[in-house]
């Protein structure tokens, strides 16, 4: 492995791993698992990484949702560069809304698929099938690599996904979609892949089930995590450069009587501008909305019949908003790649960090909601951790969670 030659990846160059090296995106982690985790001495595997290696904070990109941090994380860069700024967009090829999960979105070539190229061999687990149809973009399955997701690993197959029917292999049950068994099985599937297929890159990526559903102090999230240290002391067992980090954080989006703390948008501004005259989007939209109802802290205003410095003067004065951005503003600011953003970029979260965003009241479906709603997607998610197991990678300032690989790729034996 060592006599690999460093390669270029979107303009970063990443030297090649002198160790197996693991990225873990846990979903939704925001800080405070951990720390709730660790005070209760439920993380024993994790500490013993700390202190190899080192615990830091790093911030995700803006929205902080699941699609663009990952695709950031896999390409090493921003959304402005692969393109992927959310799950649900107004196409402006089409002028028509659509969900953003294929992977002709994807605008920049992966980690995975230039290091394939040069001679690595890759595996990748995913929980939700979504993203990793999205992050093995330009994998070929020739023995050299695997990616499927624990949601359709009944159906994986060589040609597919370079791997046949876990389930069937292993004899394991497929896992419900909303359940922390899907997580599970992403690092169950990671211990048990890594020293038989040995790869050289790994992405093990889950779900945040866990965390819309429970804080950080209640049983199930605490059984989660116990759970994952686990898999942390027998991932770290294997020899590998491990690093742990999130997609995004997450808040209670609720009142102090349980009722979600929503701002309907769309419904304002059709007061204040008149029906037909702006459309609310919400990139957080996507197949999988029982426990967030479609609502997040991130929402793109499309401006047809009414000025968007107006539209922005207005959402700026209502109560909840941590910042309001023309289009060009929000681009620079966040990263965004400008033909896929809306006129207008509304952050919510206020003094409580618990305001969300809606469309028309009468458009969201709360119903499946059997908890208080824990949310994300603005700047009071954004900081998440970065945990490594080695004192001898190279940190760049300002850390980001999309500089893991860059981070693993910088440590020496």
């Amino acid at each position: 492995m060592t006599n690999k030659h460093p390669i270029s990846v979107n303009g970063r160059t990443y030297s090649w791993p002198q160790k197996p090296l693991v990225v873990i995106c846990l979903d939704g982690s925001e800080p405070a698992y951990t720390d709730e985790a660790r005070k209760r001495g439920l993380m024993p595997n994790l500490e013993r990484v700390i202190q190899k290696g080192g615990e830091y904070r790093a911030h995700s990109v803006v929205p902080s949702f699941t699609n663009p941090n990952n695709l950031s994380i896999a390409t090493g860069r921003p959304p402005e560069v692969h393109g992927i700024c959310g799950n649900y967009l107004i196409d402006p090829d089409t002028g028509l809304e659509t969900m953003m999960n294929d992977p002709k979105w994807l605008r920049a070539p992966t980690i995975f698929a230039e290091f394939q190229k040069a001679g690595a061999r890759i595996l990748m687990v995913t929980a939700k099938d979504k993203l990793r149809l999205l992050l093995s973009k330009g994998l070929i399955y020739d023995g050299s690599a695997i990616a499927f997701s624990s949601e359709k690993a009944d159906k994986a197959t060589h040609t597919e996904n370079g791997i046949d029917n876990p389930c069937a292999q292993w004899s394991i049950a497929l896992p419900d979609v909303y359940s922390a068994d899907l997580s599970e099985f992403v690092f169950a599937a990671g211990v048990k892949l890594i020293p038989e297929f040995k790869p050289d890159i790994t992405y093990l990526s889950t779900t945040d089930f866990i965390q819309h559903k429970y804080g950080p102090t209640e049983k199930g999230a605490l059984d989660f995590y116990a759970m994952f240290d686990s898999y942390v002391g027998q991932l770290d067992a294997l020899g590998v450069t491990l690093i742990i980090t999130a997609d995004h954080g997450m808040n209670d989006k609720h009142l102090a009587n349980g009722e979600p703390d929503v701002l309907y948008l769309q419904d304002d501004l059709d007061a204040a501008f008149g029906e037909g005259k702006t459309k609310v989007i919400l990139p957080i939209t996507d197949p999988y909305v029982v426990h967030h109802g479609a609502l997040g802290s991130y929402a793109a205003i499309y401006t047809y019949d009414a000025d968007p410095k107006a539209v922005a003067k207005h959402l700026a004065t209502l109560e909840g908003m941590d910042a309001v951005l023309e289009k060009a503003e929000a681009c620079a600011r966040f990263g965004l790649p400008p033909d896929r953003t809306g006129d207008v970029i509304a952050v919510s979260g206020g003094k409580n960090k618990s305001k969300v965003i809606g469309t028309s009241r009468s458009k969201h479906d709360l119903s499946g909601l059997d908890v208080p709603l824990r949310s994300h997607g603005g700047l009071t998610e954004q900081t998440v951790p970065f945990f490594i197991n080695t004192k001898s990678a190279t940190l760049p300032g300002g850390l980001r969670n999309f500089d893991a690989y860059f981070v693993g790729c910088s440590a020496a034996e």
